[in-house]
C-alpha cells in the first residue's frame, strides 16, 4: 500500500470544483481512495461564516457564561449558539460542548473550526459529508472511492486522530464475523471501520497546521473478500456512553 499527499492544490472558496482541483494536481488510478479533508470540502460549499450571523439566544449565552466561569477566558455567545443550530444534540455542556451534529457525528463544538479560515471567523462542517463525498467521486476522472475527513479528540486517550465523515464508493466496514481466526475460532464481534483507518493513514502525510496539503491518496489498498456495511454512527439506542451522558453533570 501507498500514501502520498496530493501537492499544490491552491486555496479553496466556495463554488470551487474541489473534483477538478484534485484532477489537475493528481494522476488518479483505478481503485484508489481518495481522502478529502471536511476543510476544503466546508469551504467550496460555502460553510464560512462570521459570527455575526449567529444571533445569540437565552441558552447560548447561558452556556457562554458558564464557561466563562470554569475557563476564566471570555467565551463568545454567538460562537455557543453556532453550535446549538449545528447541533441535533448536546451530551455535555461543560467543562466544553459535546455535540451531536445533525448527521450523527459525535464530537467537540459540532466540528466547527476557527483555524485556517481566511476572511471569516468560523467554518462549520459539510452538512451532509456522505453526499460530498458522492458528488466529488462522480466528477473525479478515476473510478475510485472518496472519504470525507476530519480530526477529532478521541476519549480516553490525548491526542487527536482523523476519522471518516463521509464516504462513497467502497463500505465504511469490513465485517469479520462468522469468519474465523487462526485457532478456528468463529469471530462474533469484530467489525473494522476501514474508512477511519484510511483517514488516519492520509492524515499521517496531510498533517495539520499551514502545511496546504488537504488530500490524499491510498493506493494498492485492497478491501478484501469480507462483508462490508455503512453503519459508523452508533444509534442512540445501543450507544451506552451517549445514555450515560445524558445523566451526567459536571
Amino acid at each position: 500500500m501507498e500514501v502520498f499527499a496530493v501537492p499544490g492544490l491552491p486555496e479553496v472558496g466556495a463554488g470551487d470544483d474541489v473534483a477538478t482541483l484534485i484532477d489537475e494536481q493528481a494522476d488518479l488510478r483505478d481503485g484508489d481512495v481518495v481522502c478529502v479533508a471536511s476543510t476544503i470540502v466546508s469551504k467550496a460549499e460555502g460553510r464560512a461564516f462570521d459570527l455575526s450571523a449567529f444571533e445569540a439566544g437565552h441558552r447560548a449565552r447561558g452556556i457562554a457564561r458558564r464557561l466563562e466561569g470554569i475557563t476564566g477566558d471570555r467565551k463568545d455567545p454567538r460562537f455557543a449558539q453556532a453550535v446549538l443550530e449545528e447541533s441535533e444534540e448536546l451530551l455535555m455542556e461543560a467543562p466544553f460542548l459535546l455535540t451531536v451534529t445533525q448527521f450523527g457525528h459525535i464530537t467537540v463544538n459540532a466540528g466547527i473550526d476557527r483555524s485556517n479560515v481566511p476572511g471569516a471567523d468560523l467554518l462549520l462542517l459539510p452538512e451532509e459529508p456522505a453526499a460530498s463525498a458522492k458528488a466529488i467521486r462522480e466528477r473525479l476522472s478515476a473510478d475510485v472511492a472518496v472519504v470525507v475527513t476530519d480530526t477529532s479528540g478521541r476519549p480516553f486517550r490525548h491526542g487527536q486522530r482523523a476519522v471518516a465523515l463521509g464516504w462513497a464508493g467502497m463500505a465504511a466496514n469490513r465485517d469479520w464475523r462468522g469468519e474465523r481466526d487462526r485457532d478456528g475460532r468463529e469471530l462474533g464481534v469484530t467489525v473494522q471501520s476501514v474508512v477511519d483507518e484510511l483517514a488516519g493513514t492520509a492524515n499521517l502525510v496531510t498533517g495539520e497546521g499551514d502545511g496546504g496539503t488537504p488530500v490524499a491518496v491510498v493506493r494498492d489498498w485492497a478491501f478484501g473478500d469480507h462483508d462490508g456495511h455503512d453503519t459508523l454512527f452508533r444509534d442512540a439506542e445501543t450507544d451506552f456512553v451517549r445514555q450515560a451522558l445524558r445523566q451526567w453533570s459536571y
